[in-house]
């Protein structure tokens, strides 16, 4: 049950990643991001009270709460490399950061991984390098020689993203089952709270175009469904295992960026990509 609960948050992610790209290339990130969540929190708030009666302590919401800060970083910072780069590149390269961090994690307490989850991490390690590669531009005549590749856009952005996505995704498992989804609304009201106030202080418009608002608000919908699966994911199995198969979000991203965008890569990226999704296999069956 907690493997299928895994795959589709990620599938359900990498569709919400999709559209919060889509939205933010018309728009401000601060705006996309301040509406994505604002309607996650909005439909959990409504659904809430039809759920069984939870017991969340203290520790619960603080877990949710610094959940929701590292989170809407992450989808924040993510959103922003979309706007600058390709998602073929910039979904990937952040999932496999997201990876890492709870595998750091483990390690630091005690864990030992095996030889599969070593050669994953591996992999993945060679994946980021692959992917990060892009032909350099033609120089002019009076410009000096340049070096062969150059690190494309979005690629900076996507490793921070998936630093804090990986701690969102640490912080939100170690919330108790009892507590059901409360730890992910305080989280979500968190991120809204923090993401709105910084609208309103760098004065970005929250009013656009009515498609751009709903497809912020549908992408925003998908990613609150997506957390709660992981969540019900993770108190249900191993957290290195649901962590990493949610982590193929990259997945569906790409998948739906090449149908409807056209998104092209070079033949050493699409190598990269293709490493990175194998890195994160390893690590599943590793663990």
């Amino acid at each position: 049950m907690a493997v299928l609960l895994a795959l589709l948050s990620a599938a359900l992610y990498g569709a919400a990643d999709f559209l919060g790209g889509i939205a933010t290339r018309r728009a401000h990130v601060t705006a996309i991001v301040t509406i994505a969540q604002g309607s996650g929190l909005l439909l959990l708030t409504v659904l809430l009270p039809l759920l069984p009666t939870a017991a969340p302590i203290a520790a619960d919401l603080l877990w949710g709460s610094a959940a929701g800060l590292a989170g809407g970083i992450g989808v924040g910072l993510l959103y922003q490399g979309f706007a600058v780069g390709s998602m073929a590149l910039v979904a990937p390269v952040s999932a496999i950061c997201a990876v890492v961090i709870p595998a750091v994690a483990s390690m630091a307490l005690g864990e030992r991984p095996g030889a599969l989850t070593l050669a994953g991490m591996g992999i993945a390690l060679m994946a980021i390098a692959l992917v990060s590669q892009t032909p350099a531009p033609p120089a002019a005549a009076d410009a000096r020689p340049p070096s062969a590749s150059r690190w494309p856009a979005g690629l900076g952005i996507a490793l921070m993203s998936g630093v804090a996505i990986g701690f969102f995704f640490l912080c939100l498992a170690q919330t108790r089952r009892e507590a059901a989804l409360w730890p992910l609304l305080v989280a979500r009201l968190t991120s809204t709270v923090a993401f709105g106030l910084g609208a309103v202080v760098t004065r970005v418009p929250l009013v656009w175009p009515r498609a751009v608002f709903g497809v912020a608000v549908f992408g925003g919908v998908l990613d609150m469904v997506a957390n709660a699966l992981y969540l019900f994911a993770a108190r249900r199995g191993s957290l290195s295992v649901v962590v990493t198969l949610v982590s193929l979000y990259p997945a569906s991203t790409v998948v739906l960026a090449r149908g409807f965008l056209g998104e092209r890569v070079t033949p050493v990226q699409g190598v990269g990509i293709a490493l990175a999704l194998v890195a994160v296999v390893l690590i599943v069956v590793g663990n």
